[in-house]
């Protein structure tokens, strides 16, 4: 009995010396997370302020049409606004374009000219241009109006979100 005390004892002794043993933490990264959003239709996002909200810009090389998707500071969410046009000036080698994006109405969303967050124009240059230096000339989304924004297509204006 005195043989089972002393084997009970240490096997209890060597499971509590087992528990204090401490693990090594886990290094720390240095760098800061990542700030990153994913552009919902896989396009080029352009960012508006101080990420108060975001365009993303979606070609189809084959037609030549430009799509732009007004988003929140997240790219999450549709952000209506009440403009039929706005105007994006585009740098091309032999000069200037400007595209005009019309305001697109859609019956399955109750979206409609004046209140929509989706507008298209087309050009033909868009279908041999795959990249360009432009800007937004003026877009208001809700109480802000941003003026001249600078970005690169396809690039955006924003490199941690630039299209992967």
């Amino acid at each position: 009995m005195k043989y089972l005390r002393l084997i009970n004892l240490a096997l209890t002794a060597g499971l509590l010396a087992g528990c204090g043993e401490k693990l090594a933490p886990a290094p720390e990264s240095k760098a800061a997370p990542k700030h990153e959003h994913k552009p919902p239709h896989h396009g080029t996002p352009i960012v508006l302020g101080n990420e108060e909200y975001h365009v993303e810009l979606v070609l189809d090389p084959a037609t030549g049409k430009l799509q732009a998707y007004i988003l929140d500071g997240e790219l999450e969410n549709f952000i209506r606004i009440p403009t039929d046009s706005f105007i994006l000036t585009a740098q091309l080698p032999g000069g200037a374009q400007s595209l005009v994006l019309k305001a697109v109405a859609n019956r399955a969303t109750g979206e409609k000219v004046g209140d929509t967050a989706l507008f298209e124009a087309q050009a033909d240059w868009l279908k041999t241009t795959p990249t360009f230096d432009a800007a937004i000339e003026e877009l208001t989304v809700r109480a802000s109006t941003y003026r001249h924004v600078a970005f690169n297509f396809p690039k955006g204006n924003d490199t941690d979100e630039s299209p992967k």
